[in-house]
């Protein structure tokens, strides 16, 4: 059975944006020594433009071959005109707003984020599946999420968009690894109790 993997970018006090969604605070951070990481650990989770722009497009996936993400999500690439943004990937955006796909590799889903979860788990795969983002989305998918993968940045929001969204119980995940990096940064790995 496939895995799901969150890995998500957050601030020490474990928000994914500002009150509106807005993630940029954390963009500083991201220097030479992190982008080497992504780059050897998880090229698969720069958008195809950076790929592009870092110089490595084509580089092979090594952890999953589909990606999974909220609306709010999706629109940072859509209001930056990219319709396709993980096209080297399967994308699967879960939105009940959008009502039909801007692009033939995107995959909308509407309804039961968790029966479509389900699903791709249980295909057989080599490669696992990436919930890259969406707090809302992760609180729906908690129960189905396998690994978390933290990439801490050192900064404080003190107020916005959590990892989770609300109407959460209490799930156990143990600690497999942390990486740190010259800035401060931290990766911390965890994978589900069960």
């Amino acid at each position: 059975m496939r895995r799901l993997t969150y890995f998500i970018a957050c601030s020490i006090d474990g928000f994914i944006g500002d009150a509106s969604g807005d993630g940029s605070a954390m963009m500083p951070f991201v220097r030479e020594e992190f982008l080497g990481f992504l780059k050897s650990e998880y090229p698969e989770t720069v958008p195809v433009q950076g790929r592009n722009a870092l110089g490595f497009p084509d580089a092979e996936n090594q952890r999953f071959d589909t990606v999974v993400q909220g609306r709010r999500s999706y629109q940072l690439a859509l209001d930056a005109g990219i319709t396709s943004p993980y096209g080297h990937l399967r994308e699967i955006v879960a939105s009940r707003t959008l009502t039909e796909s801007p692009h033939p590799n995107v995959e909308l889903i509407a309804e039961d984020p968790v029966a479509r979860i389900r699903e791709l788990k249980a295909e057989d795969r080599g490669l696992g599946i990436w919930l890259c983002g969406g707090s809302r989305l992760a609180g729906e998918l908690l129960d189905e999420i396998d690994e978390l993968v933290i990439k801490a940045y050192p900064v404080v929001y003190g107020v916005g968009m959590p990892m989770f969204g609300s109407g959460l119980g209490t799930i156990e995940f143990s600690l497999e690894g942390v990486r740190t990096f010259e800035n401060g940064s931290l990766v911390r790995t965890y994978r589900r109790k069960r």
